[in-house]
């Protein structure tokens, strides 16, 4: 918890020096601590002499530890080009949109994908992406870091991509015909596919090496995070999609009525499941696995902790986990968890290797926040999964051609499916 107020508060202080920066005709330092006579006032362990604390009018002079000083210099580069933009550029400037550029760059410096700022309103929508409700276009995308490419993971049923025929495995490409998706910049691009219901944008796809270009209607959507069925009189199918809002409790009313109805076996579905918050996977390891740990954390300097323990209590049922590789993060964890102490088989192709957990937290009084990636989760098995994925017990990829896009629980065309219940129906033997 130290390491993550510290983060805050270094943050926190950045933007504090960013936003006190003054005129171009001094260094952003001097601007910083000059008083109106023009000297500084820098305090390096004793007490100003009186003759300098009233040589300067009452509130023009800051006075601050020698060790303060320093640190607030290593920002006088960022000082001096916010002044020069403030002279020179050909526009208005916006100091605001400045600082949210150099919140942003410091944590792009760490040279991680999952490490990020969030602006006021990002971080309103990524709230608002939690709870399951916007206005869009109703798809889930999957970005991959290695590739750059964008692709459609899940429709949303009944939403106005549907409608229009978005499938699964689409490649996001373009957005109004101008931005070029990448990885990189695909919050600006979901950004500009949100906005009022009613009105509409245009997204060009990739299908089969052809560009396909659809204008789209935008529209109120809730996202369900879970579905549920039974494949037969003894399976159950539960299908998981993100680890957000109040899946942990879907999954266990879901859970709960499939065993009223004589479930003897579970598959539990979690392909182009991205991940989300670890303490809903905690919540339902807990389901099936008496006392012990989720996982363990292991920080930079090898420290370790267990902030997801489980309780006694669990329910016995022979289940298969279904998996592919778009299963990441809070679906990998679950997975090892559920595999090394429940005895799950896995079934499906390698997860994607996303072994590290970030920590979300809000910064400043504007209303914004970041994430930042904290440290690496390791199995109860003590197995450490970054860049390196859970490998099935039972390997099935899809077959050439096939991009997934079939209805929910079709037990004959979703040929990882039908495996995953061949597969339970032997272990249920």
């Amino acid at each position: 918890m130290k390491k993550k107020v510290l983060l805050a508060l270094c943050l926190a202080a950045m933007v504090c020096a960013l936003s006190a920066c003054s005129s171009f005709s001094v260094s952003g330092m001097d601007a910083m601590f000059r008083d109106t006579t023009g000297n500084r006032q820098l305090q390096t362990g004793t007490e100003p002499a009186a003759s300098e604390t009233k040589s300067a009018p009452e509130g023009d002079t800051v006075t601050i530890s020698r060790e303060e000083y320093e640190r607030y210099k290593q920002f006088d580069d960022v000082l001096q080009l916010m002044d020069a933009a403030q002279l020179y550029f050909y526009q208005d400037v916006d100091k605001n949109k400045m600082l949210e550029g150099a919140a942003a760059g410091a944590l792009k410096g760490l040279d991680d994908p999952y490490t990020f700022y969030y602006n006021p309103e990002q971080w309103e929508k990524m709230w608002e992406d939690d709870k399951g409700e916007y206005a869009g276009i109703g798809v889930m995308i999957t970005a991959d870091y290695s590739t750059g490419l964008c692709t459609i993971t899940r429709v949303f049923r009944g939403s106005p991509a549907e409608e229009v025929g978005v499938r699964r495995g689409d490649i996001l490409y373009k957005v109004n015909g101008e931005l070029t998706v990448t990885a990189e910049n695909l919050q600006d691009a979901v950004d500009i596919m949100r906005g009022t219901p009613g009105t509409t944008v245009d997204v060009t796809f990739i299908r089969d090496s052809d560009e396909l270009t659809l204008t789209i209607n935008r529209a109120n959507v809730v996202v369900n995070q879970i579905e549920s069925t039974l494949l037969d009189d003894e399976i159950g199918y539960i299908a998981m999609y993100q680890f957000a809002g109040e899946c942990e409790k879907e999954f266990e009313q879901a859970f709960n009525e499939l065993k009223s109805r004589g479930m003897k076996g579970l598959i539990f579905d979690l392909r182009d499941n991205p991940g989300g918050w670890v303490d809903a996977a905690q919540y339902i390891a807990d389901l099936f696995l008496d006392a012990g740990d989720l996982c363990t954390l292991v920080y930079r300097d090898g420290s370790e902790e267990h902030p997801y323990p489980l309780k006694d209590g669990k329910t016995e049922l022979p289940m298969v986990i279904l998996v592919n590789e778009n299963t990441a993060s809070s679906s990998e964890i679950l997975t090892a968890a559920l595999s090394e102490r429940a005895g799950a088989t896995v079934v499906g192709v390698k997860t994607y290797g996303k072994g590290i957990v970030q920590s979300v937290m809000p910064v400043g009084n504007e209303g914004a926040g970041f994430q930042i990636t904290i440290a690496q989760y390791h199995t109860p098995d003590g197995n450490a999964l970054h860049k390196v994925g859970i490998s099935p017990d039972v390997e099935i990829p899809l077959e050439k051609g096939d991009n997934g896009s079939y209805q929910f629980a079709d037990v004959e065309k979703d040929t990882q499916l039908k495996k995953a219940l061949e597969t339970l129906e032997k272990k249920m033997d």
